[in-house]
């Protein structure tokens, strides 16, 4: 009878301590932070009066990480000439697509996973002396999961 009687304690505490965890991670995991850049070669007509005046800029092209957490990004260039973009982390390269003497149009992607703190800084830059076209390029990530660990 008192095998049964721990049995019965140890099995009570298991399920507070399961409430309890239940109850700390509820809605922890179910923010979604997605992102999308993708630049159009007709990003406004300063002729057009009736058109707003839309353009990218630093801030637009950056990605600031609202949350720590490991995150994915993956950008894509397409070009007819020698080009070279780079992903960088707070001003640090992290990774980068060359294409130095294409004989034709070319293009390009790479991906990283990288551990953010919140407000780390995640852009991409075209090198010097590098082209790529206006409108086919892109520069996405998305939160894999929220890490306090960092």
């Amino acid at each position: 009878m008192l095998a049964l009687k721990n049995i019965e304690e140890r099995l009570r505490a298991n399920e507070e301590t399961l409430t309890e965890l239940k109850r700390e991670n509820e809605g922890k995991y179910r923010s979604v932070i997605v992102f999308y850049i993708y630049i159009s070669s007709v990003l406004f007509d300063p002729f057009s009066p009736s058109q707003n005046t839309l353009f990218c800029t630093v801030n637009l092209c950056t990605f600031t990480a609202p949350v720590n957490g490991i995150y994915f990004f993956i950008f894509y260039a397409h070009s007819s000439n020698q080009m070279v973009v780079s992903l960088h982390k707070n001003n640090q390269i992290q990774c980068s697509v060359f294409f130095l003497n294409p004989q034709t149009n070319a293009n390009g992607s790479n991906g990283i996973v990288l551990s953010l703190q919140k407000g780390d800084e995640v852009y991409t830059q075209l090198w010097e002396n590098s082209w790529v076209f206006d409108d086919e390029n892109s520069f996405t990530g998305f939160l894999l999961f929220p890490c306090e660990c960092l």
